[in-house]
């Protein structure tokens, strides 16, 4: 998982900006975050705007710890981020 990811306390997440040169880019990640998303069964809080989109993974509820499987998400978001050939 990126070090970009920001562990927050109250209420328990994580939380990432990601930034785009475009639209079209940014559109990209999120049909395959979606997809990662459906393959998964987790969702996110996602928003985004022309060339960002801001991703909070919260915690399960009754939970006060981001789980393993949580940060293995970010991680797999990550990579998608990271096989953008713009960013």
């Amino acid at each position: 998982m990126s070090d970009q990811w920001q562990e927050r306390k109250r209420p328990v997440r994580l939380e990432r900006r990601y930034e785009f040169a475009s639209y079209p880019e940014l559109r990209d990640f999120l049909d395959e975050a979606a997809d990662l998303s459906e393959a998964r069964g987790y969702y996110p809080d996602m928003g985004f705007g022309k060339d960002y989109v801001n991703i909070t993974i919260h915690v399960e509820e009754g939970s006060e710890e981001i789980s393993a499987e949580q940060r293995e998400f970010a991680s797999e978001l990550d990579k998608l981020f990271s096989a953008d050939p713009a960013s």
